[in-house]
Parts: C-alpha cells; structure tokens; sequence
C-alpha cells in the first residue's frame, strides 16, 4: 500500500524540466547569465567576482513558473565548439549569448550561431539571441544586433526565436528574457517533450 500511496504521490507532484543549452563565444557572458538567473530564482549562486572562464560545461536548475530549466553553460572557446552538438538532442532550447562589445569578433560569433541554427538536430527548438553588456558604452544597438543576424534568421523558418537585449552582470532584462523562453518551452512540448523529476 505504501508503494501505491508514494508512486501516485510522486505522480502527482513531478515537475515538467526542459534542458536549455546556453551557447556563445567565450567571455560572452554566458556563465554570468547562468549565476544571474540562478540567484534571480532563488539557487545558489556565484558573484560575479567568483566566476572564471568556463572550461567544459556548469549546470545549473531553477524553477520557474511551475517549470524546472536545467541550464547547460558550455564552454565556448573555439576548441571546446565543437562538442556543443552533442547537447543537442537532449535541448529543449538554445540561448545564444552574444558580447555586444566586442565588434572584432562578430563575424565569428556569427558564424557559429549559424553552425547552431544548421544543425538538424534542434529543428524547431525555440531560440533566443541574447545581446549581452547592454550596459557598456561601446556596445552595438540592438537593431545592429539583429541586422548583421538576419541572414541566419531566415534559416529558422517557423521556429520560435528572438532577439533580446540583456546585461547579464547587472540583470536587466534577464528576467524578461528567462520568462520569454518558458512560455515558448511550454508551447513546444508537444514537438519536444519536457523530462520528469
């Protein structure tokens, strides 16, 4: 009886959880916007002052909205790209980080953004841009953001995707951001079922 009364139990309070890879160049800010939705939800998390360049990968889970994101922060130094594919699968979604200050390295994080967006594997997944350091001075705009990734949005047909500004040391427009890719999660559950816990 104890088995059937926790079996049902456990039924009735498991939790929808949705694996987001969070992708981009390194020191794009990746691992920051991590530690700022982790401490925005309430998870333990670093200051900014505690967290070093990213080698491999940080996982981190909050709940929101009735929802667990378990949060994959791979590494994105050039040598350490090209084992993103293999979270891909597994992705309910990509956030794709991109450092709006650092102009000299565009191309190249657009290149990679359009690798991501190629592959097969996370066809129609939801997508979302993140133009990070929107608090610095030299930063790009937004719309310069969005016109110089134009190309690679009309590979994504159909799919959910957009293009928000963010800045993830301080944490405007995390939140915002975070509650944007839970909604587009729920709505595509029925193309890329959540995990249970």
């Amino acid at each position: 009886m104890y088995h059937l009364v926790k079996g049902i139990y456990s039924n009735l309070t498991r939790k929808e959880e949705y694996s987001v890879l969070i992708l981009g160049l390194d020191n794009a800010g990746k691992t920051t916007l991590l530690e700022n939705i982790k401490s925005q939800y309430g998870s333990k998390y670093l200051t900014p002052d505690r967290i070093a360049p990213t080698v491999g990968q940080n996982v981190g889970h909050v709940a929101v909205n009735g929802v667990v994101l378990k949060l994959w922060d791979v590494g994105g130094q050039e040598n350490l790209r090209t084992l993103w594919d293999s979270y891909y699968e597994a992705a309910h979604a990509v956030v794709f980080v991109v450092d709006s200050t650092d102009q000299q390295r565009i191309e190249e994080c657009k290149q990679a953004l359009d690798n991501v967006v190629s592959d097969d594997s996370i066809e129609g997944v939801p997508i979302l841009m993140l133009a990070n350091k929107q608090d610095c001075d030299d930063r790009l705009e937004v719309e310069d953001i969005k016109e110089i990734f134009n190309k690679i949005a009309e590979k994504m047909s159909a799919r959910d995707s957009r293009v928000l500004p963010i800045s993830a040391l301080k944490g405007t427009g995390v939140k915002d951001a975070t509650e944007w890719l839970v909604v587009r999660l729920i709505r595509n559950k029925e193309f890329r079922p959540p995990n249970y816990r």
